[in-house]
């Protein structure tokens, strides 16, 4: 018993000190003081996002759960799932984080979202991404952002499209955008794949979902839901485009987004709002 108590005795010592050297950091933290307006003027500018700050004197354990080893520190979350880090009073790293998660803050970036979800590019390991039968003027890297050009098959209508995630991802619809007569018409979603199949394969197996976009999804970008309850724990996603809107020699999709939400959850409990409304991203 009293083994137990010294322990417990010096377990409690170790978190006051934790909590007196964050204490200390905060008050004397210039780059904090540095950053400060800045952050206030991003909470503005950048309205799709919640800006909140967290006083570590008065929640010392919030940055100790939270792996805070710096400050200022910086965290990225939506839906209480964590996205990002990044430490110090660096302005462009800071507005470039926050541009990478939640958009440059123009209407049209929202344009076509879904609510709670995200576009999942920036969990997709890209070096190790595939595309059977693309263009070598066009391959697959062309269609991941919006302005970057178009991805299109080469012999035939067909693509085989892999995409491994950096962590676990809920999957939660697939957004296209491409010209109406080349767009992707019937698509074979297969999931957690221990490698990239094959056209035979994609033809014959079993998919965990046929999806059909039509020619208005194509052309006005519309996501198409997929049956979200087979898509929770997703580590790599292949798509089979089996045809194309109107039987063209090939088929051309301009934009793919994969929409959904990382696997992982923080308390947010004890941060304080800063901007935003309640109901948006965090």
């Amino acid at each position: 018993m009293k083994e137990n108590r010294r322990r417990e005795d010096k377990k409690r010592e170790k978190r006051n000190v934790e909590r007196k050297i964050y204490q200390r950091k905060a008050l004397k933290c210039g780059p904090c003081q540095r950053i400060t307006p800045i952050f206030d003027q991003f909470s503005v500018k950048y309205s799709n996002a919640v800006f909140l700050k967290v006083d570590v004197d008065k929640c010392p354990n919030t940055a100790l759960d939270q792996g805070v080893t710096a400050m200022p520190t910086f965290i990225f979350f939506r839906n209480r799932s964590k996205l990002g880090i990044c430490q110090g009073a660096d302005k462009n790293t800071l507005e470039s984080k926050i541009q990478q998660f939640y958009g440059s803050g123009d209407t049209e970036d929202t344009e076509g979202s879904v609510a709670g979800h995200m576009d999942l590019i920036s969990f997709v390991a890209k070096t190790q991404c595939e595309c059977l039968n693309e263009s070598d003027d066009h391959p697959l890297v062309q269609c991941l952002s919006a302005d970057e050009g178009f991805l299109e098959s080469d012999c035939d209508e067909q693509l085989i499209i892999s995409f491994t995630f950096l962590q676990a991802v809920k999957v939660h619809s697939i957004k296209i955008k491409a010209p109406a007569e080349k767009g992707p018409k019937t698509l074979k979603l297969f999931i957690n794949q221990p490698r990239t199949i094959d056209f035979d394969m994609a033809d014959s197996n079993t998919s965990a979902q046929d999806i059909t976009f039509t020619t208005k999804d194509v052309e006005e970008g519309n996501p198409v839901p997929l049956r979200y309850v087979k898509f929770q724990n997703v580590q790599n996603l292949q798509i089979f485009v089996k045809d194309n809107q109107s039987g063209a020699e090939t088929t051309q999709i301009d934009h793919l987004v994969i929409i959904g939400t990382p696997i992982s959850t923080t308390n947010m409990g004890e941060f304080k709002r800063v901007a935003g409304k309640k109901g948006e991203s965090h």
